[in-house]
């Protein structure tokens, strides 16, 4: 059986996606819809697919799963839409900005049954999953701490930052996805600062550039995140995982993986210039785990509960820096 996707919005993460689906043996791209008729052209033409319209694509019993690359404003409306008309949905994180939205719309996933899926790619990343696969053997015995840097090599426009919803949940957010998954066990309290250290026009705008964040799990279990909108030097996504018997990292990845040595020095390629590049293999890997959780009929992950999570922890930490203390999951219970 081949799985007919339809991509919800054309733009840059819709292309990733798309590129995905292609790849997929068991899977074709057969319809793309976006308000800006050009890109949907675009992208359709790519991939030999048709351009269409959200309520036709709902009514089009030929289509059984849909990809949501929309506004983050558009996608809980949307995922209760192709919930209910029994099509299998991928949505971009996040599902919503507001946690009562969120629990609103993952009511109506369960109702009807539906499949969700979560695109927080980075547990996907062969590297990642590989750390992963480390402390699921017991190699470095019981986790204790985790050290998550995720740096970005430029900050977006302003006109962004205003719609993102801030850096913990538009940023920070696969931070918090990755910790819960590496640590293998809830957070329990959050504690973080932040600062404008990048560009005073994003404060301007009531966000952050520059942010910390301590997580701690009911048993001490602890992650510290460091997030920047600004890396000199590239795209900065490193992971250090600290057990009982050891310890095992992930470094920065390179398009190139040499080191070339001179009389001047050890010199290597410069990193991934951003996530299109860093991430293809992991965007192509949740695609394909999507596909499969489909054609089994088994549950998909992360899940809409996992995305429900992780934007609970990203209001935890907006808390903590207004209020500047630590706050406990449980107040948002």
């Amino acid at each position: 059986m081949t799985l007919r996707f339809a991509i919800l919005g054309a733009g840059r993460i819709g292309k990733v996606h798309a590129k995905a689906i292609a790849a997929q043996p068991a899977a074709s791209l057969v319809a793309v819809a976006d308000a800006h008729a050009p890109s949907a052209d675009a992208l359709a033409t790519i991939y030999g697919a048709r351009v269409s319209t959200i309520d036709l694509i709902l009514a089009d019993a030929a289509i059984d799963a849909v990809v949501i690359c929309t506004p983050t404003d558009t996608h809980a409306d949307l995922i209760e839409r192709f919930a209910k008309a029994g099509k299998a949905i991928f949505c971009e994180k996040p599902i919503d900005l507001n946690i009562d939205r969120v629990k609103a719309c993952l009511a109506v996933v369960q109702a009807c049954k539906a499949t969700l899926m979560v695109g927080f790619n980075r547990r996907f990343d062969p590297h990642f999953a590989a750390l992963r696969g480390e402390i699921d053997k017991g190699s470095i015995g019981a986790v204790e701490m985790a050290v998550i840097t995720s740096r970005d090599p430029g900050a977006p426009p302003v006109d962004y930052i205003k719609r993102s919803g801030g850096i913990f949940r538009d940023m920070t957010v696969h931070d918090f996805d990755m910790a819960r998954f590496l640590l293998g066990e809830e957070i329990a309290e959050v504690s973080a600062t932040a600062a404008v250290m990048v560009d005073q026009a994003i404060g301007e705008a009531g966000d952050f550039d520059s942010v910390q964040v301590l997580l701690k799990t009911a048993s001490g279990r602890q992650a510290v995140i460091s997030n920047s909108r600004r890396a000199t030097y590239g795209y900065d996504q490193r992971i250090e995982v600290h057990g009982s018997k050891g310890a095992v990292f992930v470094h920065n990845q390179r398009p190139v993986s040499i080191s070339l040595a001179t009389e001047k020095g050890f010199t290597e390629p410069a990193l991934h210039d951003f996530f299109m590049t860093r991430y293809v293999e992991a965007y192509a890997a949740e695609i394909a785990a999507f596909v499969r959780a489909v054609a089994d009929k088994t549950a998909a992950s992360p899940s809409g509960d996992d995305g429900l999570a992780a934007l609970v922890l990203a209001e935890a930490a907006l808390r903590s820096v207004n209020e500047k203390r630590t706050v406990q999951v449980s107040e948002f219970k």
